[in-house]
């Protein structure tokens, strides 16, 4: 049999969707989906806003690509945002997470190298973590079945317990460079980092002169109800790797740092001849536009306090399925006491629900963050549905 055009790397589903409408997708067969996907948290503002497709329309007619070989004045505009946002005082563009990943691994390195410690390379992650495909991000995960095929992994990394200040403090040498977490692991199944933990990361970075690089790729851009998920713990990172939301569905991804953090990034250390490409700039701008302000970031936290509620209560319905509800803001999970994957598979084709399964047995819940008290309704009719069906099913 002849290998398919598309490279079969993805067991795609029969749902093929070629429109969006909010919070919806339609298929090419005209079937509508309730989207609590959002293309795996990206499309935060839906498939269908306004703001966000006359910016790109306007731009696309305007000038879509000069390479960074010029000034952009698209993207200082963006980056400037972003810096008086956060705690950054610089920014560089990409075009996905993985390569926002990329770039904070090397900021880190860089920082230590430019000061003369060279043996000073090695970051220490933390396990169930997922950073991305490259082979640096695969690397940096500790997860055999993304290793398979592709060893020997890339040296400089060092994986540890997720939560565990003890074993990370234990894992510290002279080659350490810092610490590379996920302050809520979505891929592993919605697992939040606690106080301690955190806290405890920043503390040993500072007094050890280690960079705390945080992998906000799904966590931020107002997911978990502040602009990044780091703000709640009350601490700040040296170098943030972020992407999926900030673009609102177009790629765009971008790795923050401090001022002292990115000291060794320098001319020719590092480009992209796509990355901060004014198109990219343009949706950039225009998704802040929208979420970058107190009184969206509010609304997101209302809404998934409604979410939770209702989930926490929804469960102890089917203490046969479900055991627990994880997570914060609209990044949302369902522990279950088997593999998510088959509810997450009947949900989708059964009742017009898309949710995304994780680890650790583990259903997601991404909903846009521009979902109303309509799509809430219509999420919890759908899943109690399809929690009564899947249950009659599993019994039969």
């Amino acid at each position: 049999m002849a290998i398919d055009p598309l490279m079969p790397v993805y067991p795609r589903c029969d749902v093929r969707p070629v429109k969006g409408e909010h919070c919806h997708l339609v298929s090419e067969d005209g079937r509508r989906f309730l989207d609590f996907a959002a293309g795996i948290a990206v499309n935060i503002l839906g498939h269908s806003h306004p703001g966000l497709i006359g910016a790109i329309q306007d731009q696309a007619a305007t000038l879509m690509h000069v390479s960074n070989l010029y000034g952009s004045p698209q993207g200082e505009r963006l980056a400037q945002r972003l810096v008086d946002l956060t705690f950054a005082d610089t920014v560089f563009f990409t075009n996905s997470g993985a390569e926002a990943v990329e770039a904070a691994i090397k900021t880190a390195r860089a920082y230590h190298q430019y000061s003369g410690n060279s043996d000073r390379h090695e970051l220490i992650t933390f396990n169930n973590a997922f950073h991305g495909r490259t082979m640096a991000t695969i690397s940096a995960s500790d997860q055999e079945k993304m290793h398979k095929g592709f060893l020997p992994l890339l040296p400089g990394f060092r994986y540890c317990p997720f939560d565990d200040l003890a074993a990370a403090e234990a894992l510290i040498g002279p080659q350490t460079a810092g610490f590379l977490v996920e302050p809520i692991q979505g891929e592993g199944g919605i697992r939040e980092a606690s106080q301690t933990f955190m806290q405890g990361l920043r503390d040993l970075a500072d007094r050890h002169d280690l960079l705390l690089v945080l992998d906000e790729v799904q966590t931020g851009v107002a997911r978990t109800g502040t602009f990044y998920a780091h703000e709640q713990y009350g601490i700040a990172p040296d170098i943030l790797a972020t992407a999926k939301g900030i673009g609102g569905g177009f790629p765009l991804g971008a790795c923050l740092a401090t001022e002292k953090a990115a000291r060794g990034m320098q001319f020719g250390t590092h480009g992209s001849t796509y990355g901060g490409n004014p198109l990219a700039m343009a949706a950039g701008n225009a998704v802040l536009d929208v979420v970058a302000n107190e009184a969206f970031l509010e609304s997101v936290r209302d809404k998934g306090e409604r979410l939770r509620a209702g989930l926490e209560q929804f469960i102890g319905n089917y203490p046969e399925l479900f055991e627990a509800v994880r997570g914060r803001g609209l990044m949302l999970g369902l522990k279950m006491t088997a593999e998510s994957r088959p509810f997450v598979v009947h949900l989708r084709d059964h009742h017009g629900l898309l949710t995304v399964s994780a680890g650790d047995n583990t259903m997601r819940i991404l909903p846009p963050l521009v979902i109303g008290d309509a799509e809430i309704d219509e999420f919890f009719d759908k899943l109690s549905a399809g929690a009564a069906s899947f249950k009659a099913s599993e019994a039969a």
